[in-house]
């Protein structure tokens, strides 16, 4: 049954808030067992045990930072050596910067890419070796972005990250196909988070227009109906890849954006 998680073990990292928080909640509604991997420990345990308390699923809390390797080992060590297997990775920790390329600070840049690309790639290999030796397969959901197709002004180097990711996520379908291992990005259109909403007034004042302008046109201006995707909405969407029972989806991306860029 397609979204039946039920004895699935699966990593969440930036699951203590936004998009990983819902798709860690969902994914335990349908029976899985979620590990909540943040750079905030206490805010991940906070998360982790509102979870345990509401779906009646044992959770386990780890502090990930996703650029350090030694972290994200001990993390998947921790998760592996408590529950014996690792099902399902979503790879979502992210952040944005808001700024023209001529005046785009390199650190920040490659602070971007250490998080979005670098970061993806660390789980990913940590997660694939503990599926490999288990020997029952995995699923493996990065996720990308509108941005992974589409270009803005402003945020060149989220781009750059979103377009390798698209990338990468073919790559594992590649090399995981023969271990039974799927992998598939999902690209949100402008989800209401904090991370978007702290992007309304970076943009407003880099573009020169309000923060109302800024909603209706940039980031629902290419909408069917100017609509902002929602967090459910991309829960459900892990939720469905996590649980299909068959590599036919494998090395796939699946945009949900009210209608922003149609394939």
């Amino acid at each position: 049954m397609l979204g039946n998680l039920k004895g699935k073990v699966a990593i969440i990292t930036g699951s203590a808030s936004g998009i990983g928080k819902r798709v860690a909640q969902m994914f335990a509604e349908h029976g899985a067992t979620v590990v909540i991997a943040d750079l905030n420990l206490d805010s991940a345990l906070i998360v982790a045990n509102e979870i345990r308390d509401t779906y009646k699923q044992d959770t386990l809390a780890v502090a990930m930072d996703v650029t350090d390797e030694a972290q994200v080992n001990a993390g998947v060590e921790a998760t592996f050596n408590k529950f014996g297997k690792i099902d399902i990775l979503v790879s979502n920790a992210g952040i944005q910067t808001i700024s023209p390329i001529v005046d785009f600070e390199f650190a920040k840049w490659k602070r971007l890419f250490d998080i979005h690309v670098h970061g993806a790639f660390l789980t990913t290999k940590a997660c694939m070796q503990k599926m490999i030796e288990k020997g029952n397969g995995g699923r493996i959901i990065v996720m990308g972005s509108v941005h992974s197709f589409e270009a803005s002004k402003n945020k060149a180097a989220y781009i750059t990250a979103k377009h390798g990711l698209l990338g990468f996520v073919r790559a594992i379908a590649k090399e995981g196909a023969q271990y039974n291992i799927s992998s598939n990005l999902i690209g949100p259109g402008f989800v209401k988070t904090p991370l978007v909403e702290k992007q309304i007034p970076e943009q407003a004042k880099s573009l020169g227009i309000t923060e109302d302008e800024v909603v209706k046109s940039i980031m629902l201006g290419e909408t069917v109906d100017g609509e902002f995707t929602t967090t459910d909405d991309i829960a459900n969407l892990a939720t469905f890849l996590a649980g299909f029972e068959t590599n036919a989806l494998t090395g796939q991306s699946i945009i949900a954006s009210h209608g922003w860029h149609i394939q």
